[in-house]
């Protein structure tokens, strides 16, 4: 198989957007201050095991339910381009989970990290690209967030409070791109 680079970089962009670890980094640091620090290496296993079992189970999973791949990803098009409009407006829709105290996998590896924006990303992607770029792209996020979060006070005096701002308001206008693009492939199966 010939390794198209445009798409392997946009797989791992638009999971890189939708993990969005830079712009949680200001909740990751008050999480890490109150839970007296974040094990990287740990958090980083759970997410990329969470990520890659939804890769390979999702779609057995779905056909308990009774859904196609198309299906998800219409919906999960829908979670994204919501995600994108909450960075970029600035207004939460969806809630967190405000119970910092019940340990570093839980609220970091799940639901910050690979959450359901996340999962459902990994199952729309999989209507329009290989899994072998699917899994390059979620390998490649993994190394970032373990980065990320063993270089959590170093990015944020870098950054600083505007340059976070402004790198989530770009990322947002990004998963909005994307989630109409997933939406307009997907949404033509339906008429046929």
């Amino acid at each position: 198989m010939d390794i198209q680079l445009d798409v392997l970089l946009t797989v791992t962009f638009t999971l890189f957007a939708v993990i969005d670890v830079i712009g949680s980094i200001p909740l990751l640091i008050s999480l890490k201050e109150k839970m007296g620090g974040i094990r990287s290496l740990q958090v980083t296993i759970f997410s990329g095991a969470l990520m890659i079992l939804f890769l390979y189970a999702g779609k057995p999973f779905l056909n308990i339910l009774g859904l196609d791949v198309r299906s998800f990803a219409v919906g999960g098009s829908v979670v994204i381009f919501l995600l994108g409009l909450e960075m970029v407006l600035g207004h939460e829709i969806f809630k967190g989970d405000a119970n910092a105290k019940s340990g570093t996998v839980v609220p970091i590896a799940f639901p910050i990290i690979a959450g359901s924006g996340t999962l459902t990303t990994i199952m729309s992607l999989k209507a329009n690209y290989d899994e072998a770029y699917i899994l390059s792209g979620i390998l490649i996020n993994l190394i970032i967030v373990y980065v990320t979060l063993k270089s959590l006070r170093i990015i944020k005096k870098g950054l600083g409070e505007s340059g976070l701002h402004a790198v989530r308001k770009f990322f947002g206008v990004i998963l909005l791109a994307i989630a109409i693009k997933i939406f307009s492939t997907n949404i033509s199966a339906f008429g046929k």
